[in-house]
């Protein structure tokens, strides 16, 4: 099943490794950041704009979805949670636009798990009641990572919208098995990667893990645990924030596979950049999941109405006709 998409606040394109699962096109995208554009290019030689506020929302190409992870800062409970008085968190409204001059007939939009909660629960209710002004009908949910095959714990707000009210959406199933830290961790690395002695005795003095391969986390109260799974990576997370075995840190290549991105993604960016990117990344597997429920959903109302279609007019059978011109109408 093929279809169109654009790619908002596209990062390196966690959705479009989603998207491009089932064939989906990508016809517009947008970072603007410029290593994150260098990275998107690399990968799927599409050039992305610059900043969303300054494109007008005429000039974005038509498409069947909207996909954007839009800047979570404002909402997340590592930020100052000023919400919509912090202008970062007036981009969704750039969303809003698109949605209103395009009319998409699907989106996924992707926040932290925070923003379900943010200000009582205000600022989702905002965002909803703007969506649904704009006549989509919602689902929102938080979803993790680790419950996608991925041994990241990663909690993410997810809204779903469709224009059509018939589509019977419903969230993916739990996956049963998670993809084990062994797949993703590299036994030798370089040397650059791993961290000072002193830290590592500080750690080790710390904490004693029960796990044979673990990714620890010190938390900002100093507090280190560890497990089978890495905490979520972080863009803007301390140098020495998650260390495998408390020895060392991720390599861009374990970052990138923590997400869920092909082993055939380019690395084109140097190791802090990629830090960042992977930081800022939807989990691949996640998304994919949610859109193969939205395609399927899709296929089914399609289904119904070739076989509603195919009731009122029978293959091969045209109904009598008063005039020619009638005749004519009803065979184009």
């Amino acid at each position: 099943m093929s279809f169109t998409f654009i790619d908002l606040f596209a990062g390196i394109g966690g959705f479009h490794q989603a998207a491009k699962f089932f064939n989906g096109k990508c016809v517009f995208a947008s970072e603007i950041d410029k290593y994150a554009q260098q990275a998107y290019f690399q990968n799927y030689h599409i050039r992305p704009e610059g900043d969303i506020t300054q494109i007008p929302e005429q000039e974005i190409p038509k498409h069947d979805f909207l996909f954007a992870g839009f800047p979570c800062q404002p909402f997340s409970i590592i930020g100052q949670q000023k919400g919509f008085s912090d202008t970062r968190g007036t981009l969704f409204f750039d969303i809003a636009r698109i949605l209103k001059a395009q009319r998409p007939p699907y989106f996924i939009l992707e926040n932290v798990k925070q923003l379900s909660t943010h200000n009582g629960g205000k600022t989702l209710q905002t965002i909803l009641r703007v969506l649904n002004e704009l006549g989509y009908k919602t689902w929102h949910k938080v979803l993790n990572a680790l419950n996608f095959g991925l041994p990241q714990k990663r909690e993410r707000t997810i809204i779903v919208g469709t224009l059509k009210d018939q589509l019977d959406f419903k969230w993916p199933e739990k996956q049963a098995l998670m993809k084990p830290l062994s797949q993703i961790i590299e036994p030798e690395v370089d040397k650059k990667f791993y961290a000072s002695v002193e830290i590592q005795n500080k750690r080790k003095q710390k904490h004693k893990s029960q796990f044979d391969l673990a990714i620890w986390h010190e938390n900002k109260s100093g507090n280190v645990t560890s497990y089978p799974y890495s905490c979520a990576l972080r863009a803007g997370a301390s140098y020495n924030y998650l260390l495998v075995n408390g020895e060392r840190r991720l390599t861009p290549r374990e970052t990138l596979r923590l997400q869920g991105f092909s082993e055939n993604f380019k690395i084109v960016c140097s190791d802090y950049q990629t830090k960042k990117q992977t930081g800022n990344a939807v989990p691949v597997p996640m998304i994919q999941a949610v859109l193969e429920e939205v395609l399927n959903a899709k296929a089914e109302i399609e289904r119904l109405q070739t076989a509603q279609n195919s009731a009122i007019i029978p293959s091969g059978v045209l109904p009598q006709a008063n005039n020619r011109s009638n005749m004519q109408e009803i065979s184009l």
